[in-house]
């Protein structure tokens, strides 16, 4: 429907067609409420478009669909191999369609394109990667005499409720999208609110790929409304969070109703510990990789560095020296650009309020921690220069809570067990970092630092046949990786009675 689409302009000169409704049934439809939301541009916060936001009804059609299609035999009965080389076609399009992917994501997020671009291989690799294992997914016999004959079958969980952030819009899909589907499920997927427009590009796609009507449904809506009923939905069987922790908390709680099947990845406070036999080049060029990539937006951010005292000073100068010079602010269309604009003003407002809160508690502001007005001609934008505080100690609030931007602690200490205590200090676990050049340190310190991954002389570079997830308050379950694939199955266990007793 043409009232359903808009064309659209990018700040590049690509030109193309935005979905604004919601996709169900691969259909285009209005919110049955007629409420849309606005898609802002943070770079100079003009208004990019608007699209419909789904109410509870809109969810309930969305289900509908979903559970009609996970029932239906153009689904349920398509061999595994046919699901997969379909999941491919998917990768195949996603490829083609990249720089308009690509720009619509730094457009709509403020992501510096190139990043937008890397974003977008990933989804191609994510989705070759599961749709190889679409045939692969398969039960066991187990042997426990003559007299009985067991086996199991891994089935589909069912109708999978996927509620994705704005960090990495099309990533982040694509983490979910992967593994349910080469399992046979069916999605019900919102997008994040902040962040709607590439995915809705996607779902274009996803059609053409040729996936039956209602296998893949998504739905833009903000959170309270849409998120809240598909967490509580009786007619969803398991629900995938990527957010906040007191968010997945919520999730968590709603989705126990009844009792659904959850898989959570939440937030993190990652240390990154540097002894110092490290290779100090090394360890500089990557912590500023692991907390200043993609504005600090990154849940497994190593935004603690703890740092060997003898060599203190000298990481400082060097990281800081780093910043400064590799760490550009502006224009995310920009080639020169590594750093874009938060994603919202609130996410703007949220870091500059632990600025303040960092100089409050005493700890020492070395650079950045301001508002950054020449990332657009209009000197409007969420930009802000990348900040980095010294002198923290364990109890102060920056040194404890996630502050989700381009916002990074330094901290020393003395001994290998000083340094366990400070990273383990924390009701997070998901990512850790731990830059040494002595192996058997390397593999020891890893085994008890509490976190679901542990990066040794380097931060950040996951990848996606890699599991990823995290421990304590930084989610349940993990995704990526064959790993992935666990929490889109249920085992059900076959007894055949071989005997005439």
């Amino acid at each position: 429907m043409s009232d359903l689409s808009i064309e659209l302009t990018a700040p590049n000169g690509r030109k193309y067609t935005q979905p604004t409704g919601l996709f169900i049934n691969n259909e285009w439809v209005k919110s049955s409420d007629g409420k849309k939301i606005t898609s802002i541009n943070p770079t100079d916060e003009t208004d990019i478009a608007e699209v419909y936001a789904a109410s509870v009804d809109d969810v309930d059609t969305a289900v509908a669909a979903a559970r009609k299609a996970f029932k239906d035999p153009s689904w349920r009965d398509i061999s595994p191999t046919d699901r997969g080389n379909m999941m491919m076609v998917l990768s195949d399009l996603v490829a083609k369609h990249a720089d308009t992917l690509a720009t619509i994501e730094t457009w709509d997020n403020g992501k510096p394109y190139a990043d937008s671009l890397g974003d977008v291989g990933e989804v191609v690799g994510v989705l070759k990667y599961y749709g190889g294992y679409a045939d692969k997914i398969h039960g066991q016999v187990i042997d426990t005499g003559p007299a009985k004959f067991a086996y199991t079958i891994r089935e589909p969980v069912g109708v999978c409720g996927q509620i994705i952030p704005w960090n990495y819009p099309l990533a982040m899909a694509a983490w979910k999208l992967g593994p349910a589907l080469a399992c046979g499920n069916t999605i019900v997927m919102k997008a994040a609110e902040q962040t709607p427009l590439s995915i809705l590009y996607l779902a274009n796609l996803i059609t053409e790929a040729g996936f039956p009507p209602g296998v893949v449904n998504i739905l833009n809506g903000v959170g309270r409304v849409a998120g809240a009923a598909i967490a509580t939905h009786v007619n969803i069987d398991k629900v995938a969070f990527t957010g906040s922790t007191a968010t997945g908390k919520e999730i968590m709680k709603m989705a126990a109703g009844t009792m659904k099947n959850i898989t959570l990845e939440t937030g993190g406070k990652s240390p990154l510990l540097v002894f110092d036999d490290a290779d100090l080049e090394q360890a500089v060029k990557w912590s500023h990789i692991g907390i200043m990539s993609n504005q600090g937006q990154i849940c497994t951010a190593t935004s603690r560095i703890l740092v060997q005292e003898s060599i203190y000073d000298k990481f400082v100068e060097a990281f800081k020296k780093q910043v400064a010079e590799l760490s550009v602010v502006g224009d995310p269309f920009a080639e020169t650009t590594f750093q874009g604009p938060q994603v919202t003003k609130v996410q703007y407002e949220r870091v500059l309020g632990y600025v303040k809160a960092g100089k409050e508690e005493g700890a020492t502001l070395i650079s950045g921690g301001e508002a950054f007005t020449k990332g657009s001609s209009s000197g409007k934008g969420f930009f802000i220069t990348p900040t980095i505080f010294t002198g923290v100690k364990p109890s102060m609030k920056i040194f404890r809570e996630e502050v989700f931007g381009p916002f990074v602690v330094i901290a020393s200490f003395k001994t290998e067990e000083e340094a366990l205590e400070l990273a383990n200090d924390t009701t997070y676990g998901l990512g850790s970092a731990v830059f040494t050049k002595d192996i058997t340190r390397a593999h020891r310190v890893a085994k008890r630092i509490e976190a679901g991954m542990v990066w040794i002389n380097s931060s950040n570079d996951s990848d996606y046949r890699i599991p990823f997830g995290g421990v304590k308050q930084s989610g349940i379950g993990r995704e990526l990786g064959e790993a992935g694939l666990a929490g889109y199955t249920q085992i059900k266990a076959v007894h055949v009675n071989m005997t005439s007793d």
